[in-house]
């Protein structure tokens, strides 16, 4: 026969069934808290912020040159806006590079707060008291002496100078090597204030780029940047009042060997004021030797070649007559393509697209190429439109809307001084010559010398994290029952090095030593030598 018992239910009215309650909302919180401020979470979002930032070094951005943006698009069309969808031209300024660096922030200092409050405390308490059983130490050394337990425990005070300790009934505990833990809260510590000098930049400084063919000046104002990202909080009615003026340019290249055509030096001759006020002053502007103007750091990016035109209409009048900076394809012939447009020419609108070529030659296939990035032989070749060029919308200088335009021909190869005259009449243009252009970066960042302070504390608290052993030592002396001391002196350190045991047996023959030379004990074992009953484990 079997017997089955149930529960039954519960009776109408009656207490309500007693049922697990969940986390609750405060109880999330704190989950997700502890998650955050965990030390593997930071690495996570450090490693995050590393892999993040490999995008912005591998493509153009915006942030150092819209110029080689505009040229990626042009390369990769299919490619280019996918990218720019997902914020890989302005990485360091993308919401998603933001969040990871908003969470690094909060995450370590979660992490290092506590810890450092932890830390403080740890300073002001006591040395561990001594354990009981010494002998279980990685390190451990017993010998006996006719001193006093007291004269022992004095002497070995004095051994273990630089050591804080504690006397403990018949014994002293020592603990050495606090910076370590305090270079490591350091570096945590200096790793936030560089977040925070980096954050400190973006917001209140501003970079901007602008382009500068030889001979043009250049005033601080919004309006004269071709390009300007300021940062959330900067006032861009308050900048810096300091002009340049592009003076010379110089770009020497390698003419012999494997490396012809790679690049040897490139310098700007600048003038520059940092007032309307202040005395002309010059600079001679080289790669990764800014100019300082005012708290406002000047930097040489580039450069190209801005060919010399003059167009005339079907009167003979001259419309237009400048250099046009044109832009490369690539460093090692600088090849390059540029966008004639003019607009006022008393009839139909004519634009040009132009191809420079600073040392044409013909290849073996009768192609006209440069072979050299020096301009030793240059050359153009133009396509001439007629039409409506569209300036009433805003559109890039670098190109050419065609679509309201008829081509109407293409020129000869021009040398400097050569005249095309276009069909139809419609007036000429002639190759004047040529000049050379920079693109210059100007960066305002005020914490730059926190963020210098910072990194250098970071490297401070990590050497004293690399170098400093904690350790901790105790020396019990105790009475045996034949009258005669037996001191044990056992060390521990925190890290597992050899210089630890070696350390502690140091310590153990230098105590010997002063108990030798107390005169209390002549069997005091050499401190040349190591104690006899000395074990040792690693």
């Amino acid at each position: 026969m079997t017997t089955t018992t149930s529960e039954a239910p519960p009776e109408p009215g009656g207490a309500p069934e007693n049922k697990p309650k969940g986390l609750g909302l405060t109880g999330w919180l704190r989950w997700a808290w502890r998650i955050l401020t965990s030390m593997r979470t930071a690495l996570i979002l450090l490693f995050l912020l590393a892999v993040g930032a490999i995008p912005g070094s591998i493509l153009p951005q915006n942030v150092v040159s819209v110029d080689e943006v505009d040229q990626y698009f042009r390369e990769n069309p299919g490619l280019a806006p996918v990218l720019d969808s997902l914020y890989l031209f302005d990485v360091f300024s993308s919401p998603w590079y933001a969040a990871i660096y908003l969470l690094l922030f909060v995450s370590l200092t979660g992490c290092v707060i506590p810890r450092a409050i932890t830390h403080a405390k740890a300073l002001r308490s006591r040395p561990v008291r001594t354990p009981k059983n010494l002998q279980r130490m990685p390190y451990a050394a017993t010998f006996s002496t006719d001193a006093a337990p007291d004269t022992v425990l004095e002497q070995a005070r004095s051994v273990l100078k630089g050591y804080r300790m504690e006397r403990y009934g018949n014994s002293v505990s020592g603990e050495t090597g606090y910076m370590r833990e305090a270079g490591n809260v350091f570096f945590h510590v200096a790793l936030i204030a560089l977040l925070l000098a980096l954050a400190a930049g973006a917001f209140f400084g501003y970079r901007g780029n602008m382009l500068m063919v030889e001979g043009d000046g250049f005033a601080n104002t919004l309006p004269a940047y071709d390009a300007i990202y300021p940062g959330h909080w900067t006032d861009t009615d308050q900048m810096e009042p300091f002009t340049l003026h592009l003076d010379n340019f110089d770009a020497t290249f390698l003419e012999d060997g494997d490396l012809r055509g790679q690049a040897d030096s490139y310098t700007a001759d600048i003038t520059y004021r940092e007032s309307p006020e202040a005395e002309e002053q010059t600079h001679e502007l080289e790669v990764n030797e800014p100019l300082s103007v005012d708290g406002v750091q000047v930097y040489l990016l580039g450069h190209g070649y801005a060919p010399e035109f003059e167009v005339r209409n079907a009167e003979g009048d001259v419309v237009f007559d400048q250099a046009v900076p044109f832009l490369y394809r690539d460093t090692m012939s600088f090849t390059s393509d540029g966008v004639i447009k003019v607009p006022d020419t008393g009839g139909e609108e004519l634009g040009f697209t132009s191809v420079f070529l600073p040392t044409a030659m013909e290849d073996q296939e009768g192609e006209l190429v440069s072979s050299f990035p020096g301009a030793e032989n240059p050359m153009v070749t133009l396509e001439a439109f007629e039409g409506d060029l569209g300036m009433h919308e805003p559109q890039s200088v670098y190109q050419l809307q065609t679509e309201g335009m008829e081509q109407i021909g293409e020129s000869p190869v021009m040398e400097m001084g050569d005249t095309w005259e276009l069909p139809d009449d419609a007036g000429s243009i002639t190759f004047s010559g040529y000049s050379e252009f920079v693109s210059l970066q100007a960066n305002r960042d005020g914490a730059r010398p926190f963020a210098l302070g910072a990194a250098v504390s970071m490297v401070v608290g990590l050497m004293l994290t690399l170098f400093v052993r904690p350790r901790r030592v105790w020396v019990r002396a105790a009475e045996r029952e034949d009258g005669r001391t037996e001191v044990v002196l056992a060390g521990l350190g925190k890290t597992e090095v050899a210089a630890n045991n070696q350390e502690f047996h140091e310590l153990t023959t230098r105590l010997a030593a002063r108990l030798r030379s107390d005169g209390s004990d002549d069997n005091v074992p050499n401190p040349t030598d190591p104690p006899e009953s000395t074990n040792t484990r690693e």
